[in-house]
C-alpha cells in the first residue's frame, strides 16, 4: 500500500506550548512506523513572544506557509495579555479567521472504566457572535457616565455550516461506534445512537439566537441526518444539565460564546484542561490545539501535561481522514490513564512531561 504523506505546521507559541508540541510530533513519527503514513514538519512563529520580537503575533509568512505547504497544524498555547496592548491581537483567533476554520471541535471524555463515563463533543461556531470584536465606548447622553456596547453577529451561512459539521460528526461517531462493536481492542462508547443538542438563548435573544436555532434545526433536518435525534437546550439550563447529567449528551452545537463557556466548563468534568483536546476545522484545513493555556507558573519545569496535545494530534488525524491512526492514539492515551501510574502533577501524579510522552509512545 502506498504511503500517504502529510506536511504538518508546528506552532509552539508561548509558555508550555513549546514543551508539549514536540509530543505531537513524536506521536506522528511513531505512527508512521506502523501505518502507511509519512509526515514532514515545519516549525512556524506565532504568539505573544513573536509579537514582542517582531511587532506581529502572526507573521504573514506563517499563514502563507500553512496555506501553501501544509495539510494540517498543531498549535501550542498563547500568552495573551489581560490588558490592552496596542497592535496585539490573538494569533489563534486570527488563524481561525484567515484560514476559515469555522468550527472548534472539543471532545470531552473520561476513560471507559470511570464510574460515570462521559463521552461528548462540543462543536462551537468559531467566526462570529460577540467574538467579531466590534465594540465601542461612548458617553451617555444624560451625562450619567460611559456606555460600552458590543455587536453580536449571527449569520445564516455560519449557522448552517456549524450545524452541518455537528451532524457530520454525530454520524461519524456513530459509524465508529458501530464498527468498533466487533473489535475487542476498541474503546466502548456509552451512546447507542447519534444525537445533536442545539444550544441557544432564543427565549431572550429572539433575533440572533433565534436565527441560529432556526437554521440549525433546518440544516439538521436534511435527509442525510435522518438517523440523528435532534433536541434543543436553553444555554443556562444547558449548563445545569451538563454538570448534572453529562452522560445524556453526545454532540452539542452552540454559537461562539456559549460554546466557549461550555467547553471550558466541561473540561472540569474530566479533571483537568490538560486532558482535553480541540481542533479548529474548516473545509480544507485543521489545526489541533490543546485546551490549556500557556501556564507561565509551570513553564520550563517539565510539569506540563502532554495528553491534551497528544489527543489534539489524534483529533487532527481524524479530520484528515486517518481514523485508524486517530483510534490508535486515543487507545494509547486511554491505556496510560486507566493504568494511572505515569501521570503529570495536575492529575495527581509525579511524572514529568517527557515520562508521560514516553509511556504513551510505548503503548503505540
Amino acid at each position: 500500500m502506498a504511503s500517504k504523506s502529510f506536511r504538518i505546521g508546528l506552532l509552539p507559541g508561548d509558555g508550555i506550548g513549546r514543551e508539549v508540541i514536540p509530543a505531537g510530533r513524536r506521536i506522528l513519527e511513531t505512527l508512521s512506523a506502523s501505518l502507511p503514513l509519512s509526515f514532514s514538519f515545519t516549525t512556524l512563529p506565532a504568539g505573544y513572544g513573536t509579537f514582542l520580537e517582531t511587532g506581529t503575533a502572526l507573521p504573514p509568512k506563517t499563514v502563507q506557509t500553512l496555506r501553501s505547504e501544509c495539510e494540517g497544524a498543531l498549535f501550542g498555547a498563547v500568552s495573551s495579555p489581560s490588558h490592552k496592548v496596542a497592535g496585539y491581537s490573538s494569533p489563534i483567533v486570527a488563524l481561525r479567521k484567515q484560514l476559515e476554520l469555522y468550527a472548534n471541535v472539543r471532545p470531552v471524555r473520561t476513560v471507559s472504566t470511570a464510574k460515570q463515563p462521559i463521552d461528548l463533543v462540543i462543536v462551537r461556531e468559531n467566526t462570529e457572535d460577540l467574538y467579531v470584536k466590534e465594540e465601542k465606548t461612548f458617553d451617555a447622553a444624560d451625562g450619567s457616565g460611559r456606555i460600552a456596547e458590543a455587536i453580536k453577529r449571527i449569520s445564516e451561512k455560519a449557522s448552517h455550516r456549524i450545524a452541518t459539521m455537528a451532524g457530520t460528526i454525530a454520524l461519524r461517531r456513530q459509524n465508529i461506534r458501530s464498527s468498533s462493536e466487533s473489535s475487542p481492542q476498541a474503546i466502548r462508547s456509552i451512546h447507542s445512537h447519534p444525537k445533536v443538542t442545539i444550544t441557544h438563548k432564543s427565549n431572550v435573544l429572539s433575533q440572533t439566537d433565534g436565527l441560529f436555532r432556526e437554521i440549525a434545526r433546518s440544516s439538521l433536518s436534511e435527509s442525510r441526518f435522518k438517523e440523528i435525534e435532534i433536541e434543543e437546550q436553553i444555554v443556562d439550563s444547558m449548563v445545569y444539565k451538563l454538570f448534572r447529567q453529562p452522560q445524556a449528551y453526545d454532540v452539542i452545537v452552540a454559537p461562539n460564546l456559549y460554546g466557549d463557556l461550555l467547553s471550558d466548563g466541561a473540561a472540569a468534568l474530566v479533571g483537568s484542561l490538560g486532558l482535553v483536546p480541540s481542533a479548529n476545522v474548516g473545509d480544507g484545513f485543521v489545526i489541533g490545539e490543546p485546551c490549556h493555556g500557556s501556564a507561565p507558573d509551570i513553564e520550563g519545569k517539565g510539569l506540563a501535561n502532554p495528553i491534551a496535545t497528544i489527543r489534539s494530534t489524534g483529533l487532527m488525524l481524524e479530520f484528515l481522514g486517518e481514523e485508524e491512526a486517530a483510534r490508535r492514539v486515543e487507545a494509547a492515551v486511554e491505556a496510560n490513564l486507566v493504568e494511572g501510574k505515569v501521570l503529570s502533577p495536575d492529575m495527581g501524579g509525579t511524572s514529568k512531561t517527557e515520562e508521560v510522552v514516553e509511556d504513551v509512545l510505548r503503548r503505540l
